[in-house]
């Protein structure tokens, strides 16, 4: 994790400079997000809440997507990764919001999707953007920090 601190601090010291808040939905991260961004001193100005929305039963109670919306859209792909970042955005009324997505590892997932297979997504003033990103590896603890770390460093570039 200690890679990710020297990003996580650069987006709390903006947002809170910018007085705006964000929210996290992730999945296959595990949290690291969530622990990133809670690790900067005065976290509590910006970071409003998160989740590790790993399963069904938990998106339905973390993110109560309702059943309409989630027709036709999968888990691990840009359009649900943008569907949790707005369900979490709403429910936290945040100025920004992460939603995160895929298969860390060792094996895909039921979808097809391979290992080191995630998706991102990230709301804010003007912002409105999902990425689709293939490690190639099986390493689960690498593919979580790498997640975390592009995801991260995605989010950085929208909060100018």
């Amino acid at each position: 994790m200690q890679d990710l601190l020297p990003v996580a601090a650069r987006i709390g010291e903006r947002l809170k400079a910018r007085r705006e808040t964000i929210a996290i939905s992730e999945s296959s991260t595990g949290g690291l997000l969530s622990a990133a961004l809670l690790s900067v001193p005065g976290a509590s100005a910006y970071f409003m809440g998160g989740a590790v929305v790993y399963t069904r039963p938990a998106a339905d109670a973390f993110l109560a997507v309702p059943r309409e919306k989630r027709a036709g859209v999968r888990s691990s792909s840009e359009p649900w990764a943008l569907l949790a970042a707005e369900h979490v955005q709403e429910r936290l009324k945040t100025a920004w919001a992460l939603g995160e997505t895929g298969a860390a590892g060792p094996t895909g997932n039921s979808y097809g999707d391979p290992a080191g297979h995630t998706c991102f997504a990230i709301l804010g003033p003007g912002v409105r953007i999902a990425k689709t990103l293939r490690t190639g590896s099986q390493d689960r603890v690498a593919n979580m920090r790498t997640f975390a770390r592009e995801a991260l460093l995605l989010l950085e570039a929208q909060i100018t």
